[in-house]
């Protein structure tokens, strides 16, 4: 009897290395995307973390390497809200502060404030430009 062919996506996939290799290419361009997203979003109330360990999850399903930052990342991770849960109210408060200041540089060097300003009739407030605009 002759060769049977391969069934199931992945067997396709390690079947012609062409398709492979695009696969892999896709896999990376979308799970680099979304993992950039999340890095984007980690500061802001939401799921900053969550969608970087998605893009992570998505690179793992293809590469070791991802696997192997996905489970370091993990511990880390848990290690920062394990240690943070531990601490006493006046820290809490202070990362808090701190996470609220990065949200709120971000946005005056993305410019929003300025943006914003200019739909309620403050043009005259400059300071909100950011200084990236020159």
């Amino acid at each position: 009897m002759g060769e049977q062919a391969p069934t199931g996506f992945r067997a396709r996939l390690e079947h012609r290395r062409g398709l492979r290799l695009a696969w892999r290419v896709a896999v990376a361009v979308v799970g680099l995307a979304v993992m950039a997203l999340g890095i984007v979003l980690i500061p802001y109330p939401g799921p900053g973390w969550l969608v970087v360990f998605a893009g992570l999850a998505i690179l793992a399903s293809e590469f070791e390497w991802a696997k192997q930052v996905l489970h370091y990342a993990r511990g880390k991770y848990d290690a920062w809200t394990d240690w943070l849960g531990r601490q006493s109210l006046p820290v809490k408060v202070l990362v808090l502060a701190a996470t609220a200041l990065v949200v709120v540089a971000t946005l005056w060097l993305l410019n929003a404030f300025w943006m914003v300003a200019g739909w309620v009739g403050l043009s005259e407030w400059t300071w909100l430009r950011s200084p990236l605009l020159g």
